[in-house]
C-alpha cells in the first residue's frame, strides 16, 4: 500500500500557473544509499518506516504516497546576468508540504523524478554524483550551523542517465522551508500578472514572515535573511558557484548544491564552478551579487510596493546588514568578545596575509591559537606580524589566544566537506563501494569535533588530489 505521510500542501492551492501536476516518473530498481534518520525524527516520521519497501517506492518516485500533490514549480530567473523567462522545475517534483510537531512547515521534493514541462528538452533526471555531492553538502552546512535545504534521502535508481558517458542515476528527496526563489517573483513580474504575484507575496509572508505582512515587509526580510546567511558563507570559505536568482531562496536557505565548493587555500576570488569562466560567482563577489539579485526581486514586487522610494530604501540596508554580520561572524573566529573600530582592519590584514601566504582557509582558523597556525603560510613570519596585532588586541579584553583556545575551535570547524574528499567519495560510489560516502556524512555530522579516526578528513589535498573545477549535477 502506498506510504502514508501528513501532508498539508498549501502551495497546491494556488493557482493553476503556479505549476504543472504530474506524476514521478518510475525507475527500474531502487536502492536506498541512505536514509536521515535525524531529519526524518524532525519532520515527525518515524525513521524505521521510512526503509520499509512501500517507503523506498515513494522515495524513488515509484508511488505517491497518500496525501501527496506532486507538482513542478514554475520560475523564472537571471542566470549569469541573462533574464530567462522561463525556467522551472526541470527535473524535480514537489510531493507536499509537511507540519512537523512543532507546527513548522516543509517542503518535501523529489530531485531526479523524471521530465517535467520545464524541462526544456532534458531527461529530468540526475546521476549519483550530483545526488551524493548535495547530500554530503546540505548536510555538513545544516551542522556548520548554515540555513540549507536538507536531504532527507538518496536513492539509486539502477538505471542508467546518459551525459557526457553512461553514468548511474540517482534520487534525492531534498526538504526545504520552501522552494519559493526570487526566480519566482520574476517569473510573474515577467508576465505582467499583478494578481499572480500578490498571491505569491501572501503566500511567502505566511511561510516566512508574517501573515498580515506587506511586500515591503517581504522584501526587508529576505534582505535580513540573505544578509545573514552571505556571511555565514563568507566566514566558513563556501563559495555557492551559481547564484543565480532561481537559486536565491525567499526563506533565506542555501539551495542547489551544483557547483560549489569550500575554499582550501584562500583567495577572494577563487572559482570553482567550470561555467562560471568570469568569476562572476567568485567567493569575494557573492556579497555583491547578493545585493544584485535582491534588486531583482525589489523590481519584481514594485507593482505591489508602489513606491520606488521605499524599495531603494529597503535595499540600501543590504549593504551595512551584510557588514555588520560578516564583522560579528569573524570576530567570533578570532575570539573577540567586544568591538572596536580597529577590528576590520585585523580581519581583512589576517585575509590578505592569507591570499598572499597560499594559507588554508578552514585549517588556518581552527589552528589560531597554537603554534602550527603559522605553519600554514609561506611566509610564516608575515603571519607572525599579524599574530602580534591580534595578541594585543586579545590583551585589551584581558585574555591570550591560548586561553581562548577552545572557544574559538567552537566557532572554527575541523572538518569541512572538502571538494577532494567529495569526488573520492563519489567515484567509489560509482564503482559500487558507498562506505567513503558514508564515513564522510558521518565525520561531518560534527564538524568542530576532531578525533584520531576522521584526522585525515582535515587534511588539505596534496598536488594530485586538488579538484580544480566542479560542474552542475545537469
Amino acid at each position: 500500500m502506498p506510504l502514508d505521510l501528513p501532508f498539508d500542501n498549501s502551495y497546491a492551492r494556488l493557482p493553476g500557473r503556479f505549476y504543472a501536476r504530474l506524476a514521478p516518473t518510475p525507475v527500474s530498481k531502487p536502492r536506498l544509499i541512505a536514509l536521515n534518520a535525524p531529519l526524518a525524527a524532525r519532520l515527525g516520521l518515524d525513521p524505521q518506516a521510512l526503509r520499509t519497501d512501500d517507503a523506498l517506492a515513494a522515495l524513488a518516485g515509484n508511488a505517491v504516497p497518500a496525501g501527496a500533490d506532486p507538482l513542478a514549480q514554475a520560475y523564472a530567473g537571471h542566470q549569469f546576468g541573462n533574464f530567462v523567462p522561463q525556467l522551472g522545475d526541470g527535473r524535480a517534483l514537489l510531493l507536499g508540504e509537511l507540519l512537523a510537531p512543532d507546527g513548522a512547515r516543509f517542503d518535501v521534493q523529489l530531485k531526479g523524478a523524471g521530465p517535467t514541462p520545464y524541462s526544456r528538452m532534458g531527461d529530468g533526471r540526475a546521476w549519483l554524483g550530483p545526488v551524493l555531492r548535495e547530500y554530503i553538502m546540505s548536510e555538513a552546512m545544516a551542522a556548520l550551523g548554515v540555513p540549507t535545504t536538507r536531504a532527507l534521502a538518496a536513492v539509486a535508481t539502477g538505471d542508467t542517465v546518459l551525459r557526457e558517458t553512461p553514468l548511474p542515476g540517482a534520487v534525492l528527496t531534498r526538504v526545504a522551508a520552501s522552494h519559493i526563489r526570487v526566480g519566482t517573483f520574476q517569473y510573474f513580474a515577467a508576465r505582467d500578472d499583478k494578481e499572480a504575484l500578490h498571491a505569491l507575496t501572501t503566500h511567502a509572508l505566511t511561510r516566512h514572515d508574517r501573515a498580515d505582512g506587506t511586500a515591503i515587509d517581504l522584501l526587508n526580510g529576505v534582505i535580513e535573511r540573505q544578509a545573514r546567511l552571505i556571511a555565514h558563507w563568507l566566514s566558513l570559505g563556501f563559495i555557492h558557484g551559481v547564484m543565480n536568482t532561481d537559486n536565491m531562496t525567499i526563506s533565506g536557505e542555501t539551495i542547489d548544491y551544483g557547483p560549489c565548493a569550500f575554499l582550501d587555500s584562500y583567495h577572494p576570488l577563487r572559482v570553482f564552478s567550470s561555467i562560471d569562466r568570469a568569476g562572476r560567482y567568485a567567493y569575494g563577489r557573492q556579497p555583491d551579487i547578493a545585493m544584485w539579485n535582491l534588486a531583482q526581486l525589489a523590481i519584481s514586487l514594485l507593482p505591489l510596493i508602489g513606491d520606488s522610494d521605499a524599495a531603494q530604501t529597503a535595499l540600501d540596508r543590504f549593504p551595512h546588514l551584510f557588514q555588520r554580520y560578516w564583522q560579528d561572524r569573524f570576530r567570533a573566529k578570532l575570539g573577540l568578545k567586544t568591538a572596536q573600530d580597529g577590528d576590520t582592519q585585523l580581519i581583512e590584514t589576517l585575509l590578505e596575509t592569507m591570499a598572499a601566504g597560499q594559507a588554508d582557509f578552514t585549517n588556518t582558523f581552527r589552528a589560531l591559537g597554537t603554534p602550527q597556525a603559522r605553519d600554514q603560510f609561506l611566509d610564516p613570519d608575515a603571519f607572525d606580524t599579524w599574530h602580534a596585532s591580534w595578541a594585543a588586541r586579545l590583551a585589551e579584553e584581558d585574555t591570550t589566544p591560548e586561553a581562548i583556545k577552545p572557544g574559538l575551535d567552537a566557532v572554527n570547524p575541523a572538518i569541512i566537506p572538502r571538494t577532494h574528499r567529495i569526488e573520492q567519495a563519489i567515484q567509489a560510489a560509482v564503482a559500487g563501494d558507498d562506505a567513503p560516502f558514508h564515513r564522510l556524512t558521518q565525520a561531518l555530522g560534527t564538524p568542530f569535533n576532531l578525533s584520531h579516526i576522521t584526522r585525515d578528513l582535515t587534511h588539505a589535498p596534496t598536488e594530485d588530489e586538488i579538484v580544480p573545477h566542479t560542474f552542475c549535477g545537469t
